[in-house]
This record gives structure tokens, sequence and C-alpha cells, in this order.
């Protein structure tokens, strides 16, 4: 079968079509024949090297995590799911990718695609919608009347972000250019910065949450944002020792992580506020749940991009652009 994979690590990781195996589902795992695969911007960071300590495969490695398909056949301890199901996942960390014509999903990694969704739109969801369940929910225990600041409103999980924070009855923040202003209205947003204009940390304050979306120093000027007791989440790093312990990473990367994010953490107990870096894992329960959202049109897909699986390479490169308005897709 057709697979883009990258081939090493580094400025010239040698992103092509190959042709691999198909793969064979083990007992717990579903093999999925793939119908579209939404991109997510760690795709393009994992050929770099970036990740190289944390996210292990064997190369040359399948790229993609999030997918959307039909299930061929089951390993033998498979109980919810049967051939012809349509599903849709993330497979982000687990040693394999979705930029294939085929891949193994594990049992508990999948759910069944909401049925008022095709396939372009399901693979949209996995990443952005298990990021933001996770980071809101579990990580800011984000509850009605607080407020929360999610800059980047109209990427890939700032779209969704908004979305799932208005469900749970908060008060949205975002940034966005002045052309985007109009959609993150539309997806809820409440104060909307227009960064071509002016700096978001001299116009809001008074929030309780952020979901560090931004490279560079937005997660340091969102500091100045918060009450004193609330919460940072970021998805962008710096990482820190925290996530290094429960990666089960050595006592080498644990030091150097806890390195990496001293300014911040030293600049968020100035402000007594908490920090904590976030990695998104994959859960079947949860996107079944997010699925019933999506059933009800509480939330809805945004989609930006459809590219085919022809141009696999030339989407990513769309993607690393930045300008994207919601998710970039690929379909078979």
């Amino acid at each position: 079968m057709k697979a883009l994979t990258f081939k090493r690590y580094g400025k010239s990781p040698d992103i092509g079509f190959t042709d691999v195996p198909r793969p064979e589902p083990k007992a717990d795992e579903l093999l999925v024949q793939i119908h579209a695969v939404g991109l997510n911007p760690i795709d393009n960071m994992i050929p770099t090297g970036l990740f190289k300590p944390v996210l292990h495969f064997q190369l040359p490695a399948t790229l993609g995590s999030d997918l959307a398909g039909v299930v061929t056949a089951v390993g033998s301890q498979v109980t919810r799911f049967k051939p012809g199901d349509a599903i849709y996942a993330s497979i982000f960390d687990l040693g394999t990718g979705s930029l294939a014509e085929f891949a193994v999903v594990p049992e508990r990694a999948a759910a069944m695609k909401p049925t008022n969704l095709d396939f372009v739109q399901a693979a949209s969801i996995p990443m952005v919608g298990l990021t933001a369940w996770q980071a809101l929910k579990e990580r800011l225990n984000l509850r009605a009347g607080q407020k929360i600041f999610i800059p980047a409103g109209s990427g890939g999980i700032g779209t969704f972000a908004i979305q799932l924070a208005k469900q749970l009855g908060a008060t949205v923040g975002t940034t966005t250019s002045t052309g985007n202003m109009p959609l993150v209205s539309r997806l809820g947003a409440d104060e909307i910065v227009d960064y071509t204009k002016q700096e978001f940390d001299t116009v809001l304050s008074g929030y309780d949450a952020v979901l560090g979306t931004i490279r560079g120093d937005a997660i340091e000027k969102a500091i100045g944002i918060l009450k004193p007791g609330s919460k940072i989440v970021s998805l962008v790093g710096p990482l820190d020792a925290a996530f290094a312990r429960a990666k089960r990473l050595n006592f080498v990367l644990t030091f150097v992580f806890g390195l990496m994010s001293r300014k911040i953490m030293r600049l968020a107990k100035q402000r007594n506020v908490s920090y904590q870096f976030h990695f998104v894992r994959p859960d079947g329960a949860q996107l079944n749940e997010i699925g019933k959202l999506l059933e009800a049109q509480r939330i809805q897909p945004v989609i930006d991009t459809v590219f085919p699986f022809a141009q696999a390479k030339e989407a990513l490169d769309y993607l690393a652009k930045g300008r994207a308005k919601g998710k970039v897709v690929v379909k078979m």
C-alpha cells in the first residue's frame, strides 16, 4: 500500500510516497481503510526531530495521526466494532501514522464516526477535539462563568476550543487577524483582539485560564491577563518536568525539561498562577462524547482546504504556512 513517509530526522527528512506492507491488526486492533486524514502542525514538526526523545518511530515512518475510515478487519479481542463500521480516531503517539491507504487503530482509540459528518469532516476532529477536551475539562477544569483566553482563534485548535469552551459556559477571549474576526465571532468568541492592531495583554484582563497555542512570548504575556490562582495549559511548550515524569522519561530529559520551563514557572509563581504542558492522548471514549456534540450540531467542524492524497506533501507545506482557517484535510 502507499503511505507518505519520512526517512530520517532533520532538515532533509526525505518526505515522499513509499510502498509499505499493509499492517496486520493485533488482537485489540482494527484494520481501517482510510478515507480522510486531518493534518496537524505537529505532523510537520515530527520529521525535524524536535520530539524525537518523546515520540518513537521506526524509520521510515508514516506521517499523520488523525483519520476517518471504514473498518475492514478486527482482532480477536475487539468487541465494540465490526467490519463495515465507519470510525474516526487519533493514533498520535502510538508509533504509527495515518497518511496511508490502511492503518491499524487500537480499539480504545476509536469511536464511531458522527452520523451527520462525512469522512472529511470527521477526520478534521480527533486531535483538536481531544486536545481541547483534555485541556479544558481535565487540566483547566473550566466551569460556567469563567473566562478563558484561547489565542489564534481561527486556527485548527482555536476553532474547536472556542466552541467547546462556550458549551462549557465560559466567556472566551481570542486573537485573530482583521479578516478572520467574523469567523471567530460566529464560533462564539466574546472578546476578540485584532493582533494586527493591538497587543492582547494591553486589552484583556481578569481571566481564569489560558490555553497556550502560540509559540514565542505569547504565554509569558498571557500571565499578565490572569487573576491570581488561575491556570495556564500550554500545547506548544515549554515542556516541563511533570510531563517528563508522566512519560517516564529518564532523569536527564526530566532535568532538561525542568530547565526549559524554569522561566515560565518563575513568572507564573510571581502571579500565583500555575503552568503545565499538555500532550494529547488518543481516547475513543472521549471521541464518542465529542461525537454527541457534533451530532447535536452544538460544535461544527471548520475546514480550510481539502487536498487529494496525491498532494499530501503539498497539504503539509500549506499547513506549515500557518494561514489556514480551521483544518487542512487530505482525502483519499
